[in-house]
């Protein structure tokens, strides 16, 4: 996908404030510091227009990031590590539920993952309220460089079959390896599935 502009566009702290422009929208979703930053920075060719951070919890809105002035990159609140106090986590939890139910315009979520260890309840449980309610997703194994190749297969293998999907990718932000297989499935959602 040939990237033209790729623009902060808004941040949404309540769910009043997640109406908008309506362009379709493509979510990226994740526990804190699992490299769900690094992988929006990647696919959009740019450094720094999503915040990437040693500190987890770091996303603490739901982010619009306008795409070519076609469609959103939407980053959700990261969960999971984030030391933040429970009375935050339950909003940022209301805050995504509210965007995720009730987006028009949403076309994909994308889950990121940590091959390096297996699925958590939270991620289990995400996938299976996302399928309930007919919402596509699917999940890009990060951080792959970081494995061997024999990890990587078994890894694959066993994220597919314990979160129950059927699209489970790799990927790395330091050599890029997994970024065009994983445009071609947004652009799949985002012009063919529609």
């Amino acid at each position: 996908m040939k990237i033209t502009s790729a623009t902060f566009a808004r941040s949404a702290h309540t769910a009043a404030q997640l109406k908008g422009p309506s362009l379709p929208e493509i979510a990226f979703s994740g526990r804190s510091n699992v490299g769900k930053s690094s992988l929006i920075n990647c696919l959009l060719n740019r450094r720094g227009l999503a915040k990437t951070s040693s500190t987890p919890g770091r996303t603490q809105a739901v982010n619009f990031i306008d795409v070519n002035g076609s469609f959103y990159f939407v980053d959700l609140p990261g969960y999971g590590y984030a030391k933040v106090p429970e009375a935050m986590r339950r909003k940022w939890g209301g805050l995504i539920a509210s965007y995720l139910e009730n987006s028009q315009s949403l076309k994909l979520v994308i889950l990121i993952v940590d091959p390096r260890r297996d699925p958590s309840e939270d991620e289990i449980l995400f996938i299976r309220w996302l399928l309930e309610r007919h919402i596509p997703v699917i999940a890009v194994l990060t951080k792959i460089d970081k494995i061997g190749m024999n990890v990587r297969q078994k890894s694959l293998s066993a994220w597919k079959k314990n979160l129950g999907i059927e699209t489970v990718l790799l990927f790395s932000s330091l050599s890029g390896e997994g970024k065009d297989r994983i445009w071609k499935e947004i652009k799949g959602y985002l012009f063919e599935k529609t």
